[in-house]
């Protein structure tokens, strides 16, 4: 009897449920990502012109983080950053070789010049900042998919800098205010495309509120009973607001 793998199969960035978020199980196939060396489980593309087996759905990824336990989200977002990297480098950076994939590790190697690529992750910082014991700075982006939601300043982490340089570089620029006591809390993969959030708390040192109107409409300290609208539960932004507001672990 044929073996069967789990299957976190994507279109882009939905992936393939039932009508239960239920994935499937399907036959292995040669051109099939492994999400972790010799286990069960793996990636797969679904091409456009492919048909959705009856019973089976798309469901944008973003939708499944607050249903979804958080081991079986960090594996769908494994996958997806897999297929993404594997996609992305078909073909050598250096000499423009069409790449192989390495049968044990995760690298994209040209057989022409040997250069190996691996997947990349990128570090986004993400900074919950208090002001004394019952106030913290959230801020309502300037893209208005976001609607009315307020969350907490991030931005990537630029070359040649650190962690804590980087929290400090991204709330000066995009709120105008200087930080003291920077501590690291915690860190999710974000896989939209392959980010890593490193989630530090830090408490507001000096300044006064200057927006970077290109990234920012609003931005102001909000007393702990009074918050707007904030992200999502399921997100590292929700369980940092709620692990200080709480004082408790995120």
């Amino acid at each position: 009897m044929t073996q069967l793998s789990l299957a976190y199969i994507f279109q882009h960035q939905k992936l393939l449920v039932d009508q239960n978020l239920q994935l499937p199980q399907v036959e292995k196939l040669a051109s099939d990502l492994p999400i972790h060396h010799n286990d069960q489980v793996i990636a797969r593309d679904l091409l456009e012109d492919e048909v959705i087996p009856e019973g089976y759905q798309l469901i944008p990824i973003r939708e499944l983080i607050q249903t979804w336990s958080s081991h079986d989200f960090l594996q769908a977002s494994r996958a997806v950053q897999l297929l993404e990297w594997r996609r992305n480098h078909k073909f050598c950076s250096h000499c423009g070789h069409a790449t192989e994939i390495h049968p044990k590790e995760y690298a994209m190697v040209c057989p022409s010049c040997a250069y190996h690529q691996y997947p990349r992750v990128q570090p986004c910082v993400i900074t919950i900042i208090t002001k004394g014991n019952d106030e913290v700075l959230l801020a309502k982006s300037a893209h208005k998919h976001y609607g009315n939601m307020y969350g907490l300043i991030a931005g990537f982490v630029e070359v040649g800098e650190t962690l804590e340089e980087a929290v400090q570089r991204e709330a000066f620029e995009e709120v105008g205010v200087k930080l003291k006591n920077i501590r690291y809390m915690s860190s999710q993969p974000w896989p939209f495309p392959s980010n890593l959030m490193i989630a530090f708390h830090a408490e507001y040192d000096s300044g006064e509120i200057q927006l970077q109107l290109e990234e920012i409409s609003d931005a102001q300290f909000f007393k702990f009973d009074q918050l707007p609208e904030i992200p999502f539960k399921g997100s590292i932004a929700h369980s940092m607001i709620m692990q200080v507001i709480e004082n408790k672990s995120i």
